[in-house]
């Protein structure tokens, strides 16, 4: 039994190559094990208290396979036995190549989170459009995936100065090509992580106004409240004041009107207390204040300032029509009249009468 141990194939007898094999075994069920325990202790703690890092920590841990686990097993192993050190190289390479694999396809994990984070909730990632969300995830991730092949060569003694350097070469020269696209493009990421609008907002740009239709990855789409489809460049919508109304939580309203300069100042002065005794009525206003304001060119001009309890237009349009049509028939009933443009001509005649006596 002990000649077949010390039996010696390949610079290595067959008790070396057994220690190795239980070696391998070992490592490879413990690496197993441990990945095990680990996810279940984690599940474990995070369950009691609910932390999104604890499911990014589960996932990356879960990640870790049979793969790696061999590698290491057999990188291990090999300690045991006499190889050539070329082997021992390659050995090492593959090893190393594999872990930096691993680490990549784990980092996809943080990307996806980092953007979660960034970005909301699922239900608010579902209000832009999907390709914008894939797009910044794919490029972060080729990144990685770049970064990691360069590690890879330099690891393997390559030289990658020349590398990195046609890499930041191509880059500007792609870069300077596709500027607009690309400056639309981060207009683009810079929409979605902000957040200034999202579909569904009702929003005003210059003289533009309507419902943001989709925000694409080069323009956006607006449903212009004209009924035709307006389409913007994320560029000039990163560039310019945007009105969103969807963000307010109520809307203010102000609006004048004049009477008559003949109205009594008995009737001048119930025309406040009027005027909000009407919005008063009203479920969906709010009255802030009434006052006679001026003296105009034609009229007596009072102003009114109210609130409507929410930010939909046709709910402010309705209030407002209910206000015009009590202040019209309360006017009537105390015989306040309204003012339009008139104008009184006063003329002055001079009459010189002269008597000729005829003789």
């Amino acid at each position: 039994m002990i000649d077949i141990l010390t039996y010696t194939i390949g610079n290595n007898s067959i008790q070396n190559y057994l220690t190795a094999s239980g070696v391998f075994i070992a490592v490879f069920l413990a690496l197993k094990l441990g990945r095990y325990i680990v996810v279940a202790s984690l599940k474990k703690v995070f369950a009691k208290v609910r932390v999104e890092m604890g499911d990014l920590l589960i996932k990356i841990v879960g990640r870790l396979g049979w793969p790696l686990f061999l590698v290491i097993s057999i990188f291990t192993a090999v300690k045991f036995i006499h190889i050539s050190s070329k082997t021992e190289t390659v050995l090492g390479y593959v090893l190393t190549s594999i872990v930096v694999v691993y680490v990549i396809l784990s980092m996809h994990f943080v990307v996806d989170y980092v953007i979660h984070r960034l970005t909301g909730t699922k239900e608010e990632e579902e209000e832009f459009e999907r390709p914008t969300v894939s797009l910044l995830s794919i490029l972060a991730k080729i990144a990685l995936w770049v970064m990691g092949f360069v590690f890879i060569l330099s690891n393997m003694g390559f030289n990658v100065t020349t590398l990195i350097a046609g890499f930041g070469i191509g880059g500007l020269v792609i870069a300077f090509g596709l500027q607009k696209i690309m400056q639309d493009l981060f207009a683009s990421f810079s929409i979605y992580i902000d957040k200034a609008f999202v579909p569904g907002d009702f929003i005003i740009i210059g003289g533009d106004l309507g419902v943001v239709k989709k925000v694409g990855i080069k323009s956006t789409r607006i449903q212009h409240l004209g009924g035709q489809e307006l389409v913007v460049s994320n560029r000039e919508l990163t560039d310019t004041r945007i009105h969103n109304y969807k963000k307010m939580e109520r809307r203010r309203i102000a609006f004048s009107f004049g009477v008559v300069y003949q109205t009594p100042l008995e009737n001048l002065e119930k025309i406040p207390d009027m005027i909000k005794e009407i919005i008063a009525d009203i479920e969906t206003a709010v009255v802030d204040r009434v006052h006679f304001k001026e003296y105009g060119s034609f009229s007596l001009n009072f102003e009114v300032v109210y609130y409507v309890t929410t930010p939909d237009y046709a709910v402010y349009m309705d209030t407002q029509q209910k206000i015009n049509l009590a202040m019209k028939k309360k006017f009537r009933e105390q015989e306040i009249e309204f003012a339009y443009p008139t104008q009184k001509l006063f003329v002055e005649r001079e009459i010189n009468r002269k008597t000729e006596i005829a003789c």
